[in-house]
Formats: C-alpha cells, structure tokens, sequence
C-alpha cells in the first residue's frame, strides 16, 4: 500500500509545479536540509546532497529566488531598468541579462520606466529596497543620466550601466560603453566612397548619448572627405519607425534632394524605406538607405539594409557578468570596464550614386 501510495504522490508532482516539500518528500530528508543543498550552504553529507539534488533534478524543481532571499541575507535577484522605444532591442537587452541569471541562480525583474520623471532616483531606490534586488542593470538613457549615478551611488546601491562613449569614461561607475561614433563614420564613409555626397541624418532620440554619437561620426565623415554640411539634411526625431518616415518626406520635398539618408537606427532606415516606396523611388538606385543597430528590421526589409550590427545581447551579458563581479568578487567574471564597436553590414539597400545622363 506505501509504494503505492508513494507512486500516486510521484504522479500528483508530475502535473503541478513541485515545492520544497516534493523535494523532501522524495529525497526522504527534512525541509531545513533541501534549503541548505539548493542554497548551497556547507555541513551537508555529499552523500544527502547528491540525493536531494537528484530530486531537484528529476522534478525539475525551481527554488522561489524571492523566498530564498527573505530567508537569507543576501539578494538573489537583479533588476533591468529600461526606457526604450525598439521593442527589438529591449527583447535583446533583456535575453542577454536573463542568459546570465539563469546560469547563475539569480531571478530577474523588469522595470521599464519613464526618463524623464523627476523621482525616478526615489523610484529606483524604492524599487531596490522593496524587491530586494541585489543591483541593477541600466540602459541608455537612465545609465546616461549623472545626477541618477550620483544618486544611486550615494544610496550604496550596486549597478552597471550600459552608454554610448567612444572610449572607456573613466569615472569611477562601472560600465560597458559602445562606439556608436566610430561606428556611424563607418557607415558614413561607406557612403561617401559609393559617390553620394548630399547625404541625409535622420536623429533618433536626443536624451540618448548614442543620437549625438552617431551624429558627431557623419560629421566627422564628411569632414574628413571634404564634405560641407547642409543642414537642411538633417532632421530631428525619435527612434521610432514613425520618425523615419516623417523625415523621409521632409528630405524628399527638397529641390536638391539627397541620394542616401543614414537613420540612427534600423527603425528609422526602415521608415525611410517605406516612405520611398510610398514615393515610387527604385531603392538603392534612386536612393540609398542605411541603419544602425542589425535588428530584424535590417535583415526583413527588401532590399535588406546596410547597418552596423550591434551585439545588443552580448554587450547585455558582459554588463551583467560585470554587475555580479561587482557583488561577489568572483574570479572567474570580467572585471574593469570593457567597450564594444559595431561593424559595417553592407546590404543591398546602398548602391553606388547614379549619374543622371547628360543632356544636349
């Protein structure tokens, strides 16, 4: 009848989440001995640690993360803060970071947020204090903004932010720093070496340092190759889809329109594109389209876009690596300050500049 009975509550943990108490229950060991094994705590027998490990195993047991940081002095959770509007390259910021949770043990929690709020210090503290969060992860433009560093850092709380910079800035805050500038006068070159020299830039958003970043490298480009701005083929905006198509049409309804426009993301490149179908413009041949970041946008669009490919998820990863670091001293993660370059993607949205036929 026991072995029976036991089968039937081996069956009843197949068809719901398992607790603790299924643990124990198979593992044949108390309540108190699970918790010191999945807690990885000393002054357990390895032979009663390889068997409640075994259980764990076989019932796919996930201890409750925010549980186990009640019970213990130390936080097993981390947060991601975000204000961003490409879906895409939060989905990449938060699968890096989640990447590096799940090999480690840590639980996750997503907090998107306004920028712009003048209590998004307060905000941020409370969201620490309250969730019990080990640290956080910051994206532009939050990890952008001193006065919130400043704040953060007096409260002691542990944190790495993800910037634009095109070099290490060396202020005393840990961070992953990525080249949108070089980046940007890559692709500016590109094109001018194709022959185009009214070239359009089209802003994203200017509370993020990767807008002026990626401005400063087509500066740098066409001042290097002898080019003189015009700043009529520069239009403001945001990083949205939107933006790009807006200020497609702006450019197109000057006299002397630009043969290739550089958006500052994909978004914006893809808008771009959709405004010069919607103007029966045969792309790259009447016009010249490039982008920046390598989201799907980039490879989905026809013709698919020249870009600088970002490694959003890799850099997301080595900002969490670095935060851990930071919060266990380990040896075996990065340690210091790293920076990350994004490389040309030339497409078949770009194409050498058309020479109108001369006339009589």
């Amino acid at each position: 009848m026991r072995d029976t009975a036991t089968a039937r509550g081996f069956a009843d943990e197949r068809m719901r989440k398992p607790t603790i108490k299924d643990v124990a229950r198979r593992a044949r060991v108390s309540l108190k001995t699970v918790s010191r094994v999945t807690n990885n705590e000393p002054g357990v027998l390895e032979r009663t640690r390889a068997k409640v490990l075994r259980a764990v195993a076989e019932l796919n047991y996930q201890p409750d993360l925010s549980a186990r940081s009640l019970r213990s002095a130390k936080s097993y959770a981390l947060g991601l803060v975000y204000d961003n509007p490409n879906p895409y390259y939060v989905i990449s910021l938060q699968s890096g970071v989640l990447s590096v949770c799940r090999e480690t043990g840590y639980g996750l929690q997503i907090h998107p947020c306004n920028s712009t709020s003048p209590r998004l210090a307060e905000e941020l503290s409370a969201l620490v204090r309250n969730a019990r969060l080990a640290g956080l992860v910051l994206a532009p433009p939050m990890s952008e903004r001193r006065e919130l560093i400043e704040h953060l850092a007096a409260d002691d709380i542990a944190f790495v932010r993800i910037i634009s910079a095109a070099e290490d800035p060396r202020d005393g805050h840990p961070c992953v720093f990525v080249d949108d500038r070089d980046a940007a006068y890559d692709i500016t070159e590109h094109l001018i070496q194709l022959g185009h020299t009214r070239i359009g830039f089209l802003w994203g958003g200017e509370s993020h340092r990767s807008s002026p970043e990626r401005f400063k490298g087509y500066e740098a480009a066409l001042k290097d190759y002898a080019i003189a701005p015009d700043k009529k083929l520069i239009v403001p905006g945001d990083y949205s889809f939107d933006d790009g198509f807006r200020g497609a049409r702006k450019l197109f309804a000057l006299k002397d329109r630009p043969t290739a426009i550089f958006g500052s993301n994909d978004e914006i490149a893809a808008g771009v594109l959709a405004a010069a179908k919607a103007a029966g413009m045969d792309v790259p041949w009447d016009l010249s389209i490039a982008g920046f970041e390598d989201s799907p946008f980039s490879k989905q669009s026809w013709p698919a876009l020249t870009t600088a490919k970002q490694a959003t998820e890799e850099i997301a990863r080595h900002a969490t690596l670095l935060l851990l670091a930071t919060l266990e001293h380990s040896d075996d993660a990065p340690h210091g300050n790293k920076g990350f370059s994004p490389q040309l993607v030339i497409r078949d949205s770009t194409a050498r500049v058309r020479v109108p036929p001369s006339g009589n």
